[in-house]
Formats: structure tokens, C-alpha cells, sequence
């Protein structure tokens, strides 16, 4: 199993190309079941996550071709891949494939929007807290699904004709529910009105995808969407917006290290609570042409709490990039999480690189140390991972981060970027 080497102290210098996000990636790839013509996705990040869901997507029928090429001076590889649905061939997708990955559950609303049935396994992912699948179903079941759980599948059935338009609110906002419900009423009959929709901008990069292949959505990047269904949706050309995740992680890592480092590819806009964040916290993040320029001062780092929200509130996928980050701030900062109950998984790795932390209940207390020192530390989930990989190039010595494949779901090339500026980061492969 690959492990990843980090030697710390070195601050960060050069340009990080970011990535297509991955978060973006994923629902627009299954979009792919919605239509007979081809959908053409660029700037497609090479995660296993990605790798995985085109496996997943083949089962049903959809072909998959992959283009790539190097894009400018910073070696960014963008691949552009063409997804194409003639026919549906099996509307079950089984155990096996979807308990790797959650979001892979989300091919639920497409295939019961396009055939009228699905047989969807139970999701799977991180083990991060329960996310449970009510909203799903709760949500497909107002547009008139028939459905049943069954020896651990979802049996899902439209009525006759199809789903039928009809106004739902979230009980509570959901990522992954909004683009299910997005997604199955682009096709079904009549209005769809949606309350307490998810804001995030990966959901309105699918509401962009899903117009350009004919869908009539309006409000996407508010609380509340309008999907007036179509008869069928066509192909489309879209570009995958940046991985905000990301950037905000690798703005984190400069912020703690040191440096001056251009992250190449990506929009402020997208992550403005984290980017004040970080301001707060001593480093100079500003809009550069192409990107954002981060600028560290390493020891100079002060406490700031942060609450976890949905968009435009401060991410759960960067607290706990955060809190590594806070780990050396001169005074106490406080971390809460509030969207998943079970996202502290890091707090006892970070200990073993001398971390100072306590938990009560959802909010962590962070005590910012004066160093850090290597250590053998193990990767639980995909941030988790990435949190410890930031605290390594801030700690004295060798750190060891074991289960990197964490990582390989969610950040591309991450040791090519960060060695091309300057730090020291190898994979180990037994």
C-alpha cells in the first residue's frame, strides 16, 4: 500500500495548477445518462473517484472516450472526455461498484427520469457520519416515484408516462439530494420547484451543463430552483469549473508554510468564506490574472474560528485542512463542525505530530503549538488525508502519511504539485 514521505520546513514557492473539481466532475459525469447524444466534459480531473464512476457508467451503457493534453507552461494536464449513451442496457447499479463510492448512488435520478426504473444499491464512501438517503428518496418520491428498499437496493419506479413535476422543500440543505432531484425533473412533466436547495457552485456548474443540453432551470445558485421538465435533452460541450476545495487547501498549506505561491486556474469567487479565513489568519490571498496569489508568513499565524456551513458558508471539505492550519496559530481557535457528526477522525493523527486539540462534542479546541515534529500518522478519510499532508510540510523532520489512497480520490498529481514548489514529497510503494 503507498505511503506518502514528507520532509518539513520548506516554504512554498512557484505555481500549483488546479484542477477541474472533482465535486463538479462527478454529477456531471452521470448527467451523461439523461441524453442519447454524446456530453463532452473538459478540464476532467485523473482521480480514482473519476476512474471508478466512468467503470460504473459503462455498466449502463455509456461509452467513454478520454482525450488528453498538456495545457501551458505549469504542465497542467486538462483531459477532455466524451460520454455517450445510445441506449440504456441495465438500469441496476449493483453492490459491488457503489458502496466504493457515494456519489456514484446519484445515477438513481437519471435512470428513473430516462427509463422509468432503477435498481440502485445502498451508497457507500467515506466514513465520515451517517448521510442518510431520506432526501433522495423523499425528494424522487414527490415527483411521483414508487419506491421500495429492498435486500439492501433501492427499487425505484416513475408512473406511467413518466415523473411529473411537483414542489418540494429540503428538510435540510443536501449536496448530493439537489442534484438527484435536478437531474430527474430536467425530464419529467411539468414544474418542478425546489425550496432549500443546496447553493453550492458545483450545483449550479451542473444547472449550467444541464441548460446547455436543453433543460429549463432557473434559480440555480439560490435557495430555490424552477426546472420546467423537456421531453429529452440533447449533447452538450461543457467545462468542469475549479476544484474550490483545492485551492483552498493548497492556500492553506502556503499559509502555513510560508512562501509565495500562484494557484493557477481558478476563481476567488468560488470560496469566499474560506479565502477570509485565511486573511484572518495572517496570509495575503488576493484575484491575480488566471488565479490567486497566496502569501505566507509561517510563524505569524493567528487563531480564528470557523464554523462549518453549506455555501456560502465555510466548507466541511476544508475544516479539517483548517485545523491544521490552526495547529501552529500563536493563541486558541475553535473548530465546529456542524454538518457531518463524525469528521474529527484527523483530530487524533494531527495529535501525533504534537498537536494540541480537544473535543467537546462538535467543536474542536485547537491550541496552537510553536513546532510540530514528523511522525507516522494514518490517512481516515479523503480531507483527513490532506490535513495531515499540510501539517507535515509545516512539521520539523520526517512525516509518514500511510492509506494515501484517500488522497487519490480527491487531489491530482499532489506531489508533483507541491515538489515543483519546493517541498519534499515522495510516494513510498511497498
Amino acid at each position: 500500500m503507498d505511503r506518502i514521505r514528507i520532509v518539513g520546513g520548506n516554504a512554498l514557492h512557484g505555481i500549483i495548477p488546479i484542477s477541474g473539481a472533482k465535486n463538479a466532475a462527478l454529477p456531471l459525469m452521470i448527467a451523461s445518462l439523461l441524453t442519447s447524444d454524446t456530453l463532452t466534459l473538459e478540464n476532467v480531473p485523473h482521480l480514482a473517484d473519476v476512474e471508478l464512476l466512468m467503470r460504473i457508467l459503462g455498466n449502463h451503457g455509456v461509452d467513454v472516450a478520454v482525450n488528453g493534453r498538456r495545457e501551458r507552461q505549469s504542465g497542467s494536464y486538462a483531459r477532455t472526455i466524451h460520454f455517450t449513451c445510445r441506449t440504456i442496457v441495465d438500469t441496476t447499479a449493483p453492490y459491488e461498484l457503489v458502496s466504493k463510492m457515494r456519489a456514484s448512488f446519484w445515477v438513481l435520478g437519471p435512470l428513473l427520469a430516462r427509463e422509468g426504473k432503477a435498481r440502485v444499491s445502498l451508497p457507500g464512501g467515506c466514513a465520515i457520519g451517517t448521510r442518510p438517503v431520506d432526501l433522495f428518496i423523499d425528494g424522487l418520491s414527490a415527483l411521483g416515484a414508487n419506491i421500495e428498499i429492498d435486500a439492501g437496493y433501492i427499487d425505484a419506479t416513475a408512473p406511467k408516462g413518466g415523473l411529473i413535476g411537483a414542489t418540494y422543500t429540503f428538510p435540510k440543505v443536501s449536496v448530493g439530494a439537489t442534484h438527484v432531484m435536478m437531474m430527474a425533473a430536467s425530464l419529467a412533466r411539468g414544474t418542478t420547484i425546489i425550496h432549500n436547495a443546496a447553493r453550492e457552485p458545483e450545483v449550479v456548474d451542473l444547472a449550467n451543463c444541464l441548460m446547455a443540453m436543453g433543460a429549463k432551470i432557473t434559480g440555480a445558485g439560490t435557495a430555490t430552483l424552477t426546472i420546467e421538465g423537456v421531453a429529452s435533452l440533447h449533447g452538450a460541450r461543457h467545462r468542469v469549473l475549479p476544484d474550490r476545495i483545492e485551492t483552498g487547501t493548497y492556500a492553506m498549506a502556503v499559509a502555513m508554510t510560508g512562501g509565495d505561491v500562484t494557484l493557477e486556474g481558478t476563481d476567488i469567487t468560488l470560496l469566499d468564506t474560506a479565502v477570509e479565513a485565511i486573511r484572518r489568519a495572517g496570509a495575503e490571498v488576493m484575484a491575480v490574472d488566471g488565479g490567486i496569489r497566496v502569501i505566507g508568513h509561517g510563524d505569524a499565524i493567528r487563531p480564528v474560528d470557523i464554523v462549518t456551513e453549506p455555501f456560502p458558508g465555510f466548507p466541511t471539505d476544508l475544516q479539517a485542512q483548517f485545523m491544521g492550519l490552526m495547529t501552529r496559530a500563536q493563541g486558541v481557535a475553535h473548530v465546529t463542525e456542524t454538518i457531518f457528526e463524525n469528521r474529527f477522525m484527523h483530530v487524533q493523527e494531527l495529535a501525533r505530530l504534537g498537536a494540541k486539540i480537544t473535543l467537546n462534542g462538535q467543536t474542536a479546541r485547537i491550541e496552537g503549538v510553536s513546532r510540530l515534529r514528523g511522525a507516522q500518522v494514518m490517512a481516515t478519510d479523503l480531507r483527513a488525508s490532506v490535513s495531515l499532508v499540510i501539517a507535515g510540510l509545516a512539521a520539523e523532520g520526517e512525516t509518514i502519511v500511510n492509506r494515501v489512497y484517500h488522497l487519490d480520490r480527491g487531489f491530482e498529481r499532489l506531489e508533483e504539485k507541491l515538489t515543483r514548489c519546493g517541498a519534499i514529497v515522495e510516494r513510498i510503494s511497498d
